[in-house]
């Protein structure tokens, strides 16, 4: 597959991002830090993406987590410009997630926020030195597993992120389960394992997240990761919205 026959599929991002009931994800992200974004992309394109991880020209790094810690298994940042349709999900995914993230700062006390349009907010991650792309691509195979972790990257981060799983669980793979933690204050870690299947997104808190509690709103902590892979090859697709130092 080339990366032309991904540009040519750019035409639907923006309706099929808008064809997503978004009156229940927002509940969703406002209750839990996560909702799924059921068959954002086909199996077809799904292929196609995953197809791109061996060819070193459309990547500007290749991290392997074992030399850093960060698990088992690898992934790939995407160098600019970003092929179409993953620019084109990247920048209808971002203003419907911008009204959540202004929400949620202002619950928890923050005075920072987010333009509408993803091209003002990335102008604002180059003036501050964030100026790699950060959607990558990532790979796992049997006994592979990915730390909990936050996707930050420098000071500007946007508080939101997408990972669209691009391998068939059951088919393609066993194990490999999305894992969100949540850390509230003097409480133990809550646990939440996303089920989604090729093609699906799951949104995502990256960092902190509002709870309601008693007396207003607290901020709470968030990692995620993936478990340990127990058979066969898992890609995924991460789209960040922020951009790196």
């Amino acid at each position: 597959m080339t990366i032309h026959s991904l540009n040519t599929k750019r035409r639907s991002a923006e309706s099929r991002v808008a064809a997503q009931d978004w009156r229940t994800l927002v509940s969703e992200l406002n209750g839990q830090g996560c909702a799924v974004m059921p068959g954002l992309l086909s199996p077809e394109e799904c292929a196609e993406i995953a197809a791109l991880y061996p060819h070193e020209e459309h990547f500007r790094s290749h991290v392997v987590m074992a030399r850093h810690g960060f698990g088992k298994g690898e992934y790939r940042y995407f160098r600019y410009p970003l092929p179409d349709l993953i620019e084109g999900l990247r920048s209808a995914l971002y203003p419907r997630l911008a009204g959540v993230a202004n929400d949620w700062n202002e619950k928890m006390g923050a005075a920072l926020r987010y333009p509408p349009d993803h091209a003002a907010f990335l102008k604002r991650c180059h003036d501050e030195g964030q100026t790699k792309p950060t959607p990558l691509l990532l790979q796992y195979g049997p006994g592979d597993f990915n730390c909990l972790h936050q996707d930050l990257y420098g000071a500007l981060a946007f508080p939101l992120q997408a990972a669209i799983l691009l391998s068939e669980p059951g088919e393609d793979f066993t194990g490999g389960e999305f894992v969100l933690t949540e850390q509230r204050p003097r409480m133990q870690s809550r646990a939440e394992v996303v089920p989604i299947k090729r093609g699906d997104a799951v949104i995502f808190a990256v960092h902190n997240r509002p709870v309601e509690g008693t007396r207003g709103y607290y901020r709470v902590n968030l990692r995620h990761g993936v478990s340990r892979l127990r058979s066969g090859r898992r890609h995924t697709l991460g789209i960040i919205f922020h951009d790196a130092r």
